[in-house]
């Protein structure tokens, strides 16, 4: 369990790195918005890469799509409702980290080696999952054979790719209801396809 001066570090960082960017953010920056000295800071997590990967670890989609996947578990719930839950989930993560994104999009080519290599992992462990949760359904005999890592990649791309020209590019803000609207039909689509009379 992480103590109050991990927390407030996280926190810190999480919100400066937003703002400013990671190259833009100093650890004494950090350690000043957490309250702390920068010494303190320094020894809770030895530097700011390893204190960036935590805010990673923890704001990326994975824990919560882990923690969506792991009350499912192999219960018969309903398929397209599930994806419905997993959209709307990435899309709420995406919106509620939109300026970490966005600093993110820009500056992940100059970023540290381990700071990019990390990233990765986080984004490969997200599709790792969903591809592992496909994987399961078609071993039930609930979906037909396709390649469960392309199918991860598909449908998680369809949601970034809809957030990422709609509110980082557009600028736009996206209702929650819109938001269900837009995941129901990539649903829909990647579940029954676009030919007549498959739905």
């Amino acid at each position: 369990m992480k103590s109050d001066t991990d927390e407030k570090l996280i926190e810190a960082t999480l919100l400066l790195v937003s703002e400013k960017g990671y190259l833009g953010t100093s650890t004494k920056e950090i350690a000043q918005k957490a309250g702390v000295t920068e010494v303190t800071l320094f020894r809770h997590f030895g530097s700011k890469e390893r204190l960036f990967e935590e805010v990673l670890n923890r704001y990326s989609f994975l824990p919560r799509l882990r923690d969506l996947l792991s009350k499912i578990g192999d219960s018969s719930h309903d398929f397209p409702d599930t994806l419905q839950l997993i959209g709307i989930g990435f899309f709420e993560t995406l919106k509620e980290r939109k300026s970490l994104v966005r600093i993110m999009s820009s500056e992940i080519n100059v970023y540290p080696e381990k700071i990019k290599v990390f990233h990765t992992k986080c984004i490969d462990e997200t599709i790792k999952l969903l591809e592992e949760y496909f994987r399961a359904r078609q071993e039930k005999g609930v979906l037909k054979k396709f390649s469960p890592d392309m199918g991860s990649r598909a449908f998680l791309g369809m949601i970034f790719a809809y957030f990422n020209a709609e509110v980082i590019i557009k600028g736009r803000e996206i209702t929650n209801k819109e938001i269900k609207l837009v995941i129901k039909e990539f649903v829909r689509i990647f579940t029954y396809g676009v030919l007549k009379g498959e739905d």
